[in-house]
């Protein structure tokens, strides 16, 4: 289990000097125009390609052929994208920032699996088969695991290995209901087979008021963790000693994390790697501080999604491949590299 030692945690947290917060600062602003410029990109790049000039006139005066294809259809993918990415990254920060441990993210700690087995459920028992009807149950089914997880990680007394083999143990029972109910049902496998790679292509403004206001409050929730997040870095008794109520912390996480990624896999499937990739790759630059882990992931995790999302539909032209197979064709490389980098730096 890799997890990060208290004085490791306390050696870090230290106070940034002014420079430093200068560089992060600009660093982030950066970020944020590089994500417009991905944004931009998701909407001009498709089957029938536009110019930045042509998106930014069906966005703003044409109502006509572009402002259908831009408007219609592709600003919704963009948005969702957007939001999703956002999600994605915040949970896997907090997840990770949690168990104190920098491989963690939802996927591997069951709750996309709990998304999935719900939809699972309600195709093959309940006959859903709209996509607003799976918003609901993916949602119920990741909040489920959510609260399974941290009453079997130990409630009150949850430590981050527990959580993190309670999390283990929920995906392997999980996974096995989810394959023998699509095997047992052929018409939930057919009707599963492109909800669960994850993709965006079926966006509209309808999913997207649906989610959002589970993303907003999740948002927010794991944005104002920040600081007891760092105060429980430095271990149990320190972030006691600092004003911490660790039992109201981790409820409040596990709460956040569920909120943005049953949402996100409601939405638009389950998408791994991105919650655990971005806020790895983040902290190597800003540090263990939460205050500026969060933000940063919430603006490049997009950018990872979106840019995800405009590979897929150029590599299959004039189809294209789903965003959930790119980013794990990217991320299984990625994991493996960080997990072997970590291995390297303990010994």
């Amino acid at each position: 289990m890799l997890v990060d030692s208290p004085s490791e945690a306390r050696a870090e947290t230290a106070p940034a000097p002014p420079r430093r917060l200068g560089i992060r600062t600009i660093g982030l602003v950066v970020s944020v125009a590089v994500l417009l410029l991905v944004f931009l990109a998701s909407i001009a790049i498709g089957a029938k390609s536009m110019s930045l000039g042509q998106v930014w006139h069906g966005l703003f005066h044409d109502s006509g052929t572009y402002g259908d294809v831009v408007v219609g259809e592709r600003l919704a993918r963009s948005l969702l994208g957007l939001l999703v990415g956002a999600a994605l990254g915040l949970s896997g920060a907090v997840l990770q920032a949690l168990t104190r441990n920098p491989l963690a993210d939802p996927g591997l700690l069951g709750i996309n699996l709990g998304a999935s087995s719900a939809v699972v459920t309600a195709i093959s028992f309940f006959g859903v088969t709209s996509l607003s009807g799976y918003v609901w149950f993916a949602f119920l089914g990741a909040s489920l695991v959510g609260v399974l997880l941290y009453l079997l990680g130990g409630a009150r007394g949850a430590t981050p290995v527990r959580l993190a083999l309670a999390g283990t143990a929920i995906s392997a029972a999980l996974y096995g209901y989810l394959q023998a109910v699509m095997i047992m049902d052929g018409a939930a496998l057919n009707k599963m087979r492109f909800w669960t790679v994850g993709s965006l292509a079926s966006a509209n403004m309808e999913t997207i008021r649906q989610v959002l206001p589970f993303l907003a409050i999740g948002t927010v929730l794991a944005l104002g963790l920040a600081r007891p997040l760092n105060a429980m870095a430095m271990g149990d008794d320190t972030a006691r000693a600092l004003g911490a109520h660790l039992t109201r912390t981790r409820a409040l996480s596990m709460a956040a994390a569920t909120l943005l990624c049953g949402a996100a896999t409601a939405a638009c499937g389950p998408i791994v790697f991105v919650g655990l990739m971005v806020p790895h790759v983040v902290r190597s630059f800003t540090g263990p501080d939460m205050r500026w882990i969060l933000p940063y992931a919430a603006v490049l995790s997009p950018v990872l999604l979106l840019g995800a999302d405009v590979v897929g539909r150029i590599v299959a032209r004039p189809s294209e491949l789903q965003v959930g197979i790119v980013t794990a064709v990217i991320g299984a490389p990625v994991f493996i590299l960080l997990v072997r980098r970590r291995k390297v730096a303990q010994l």
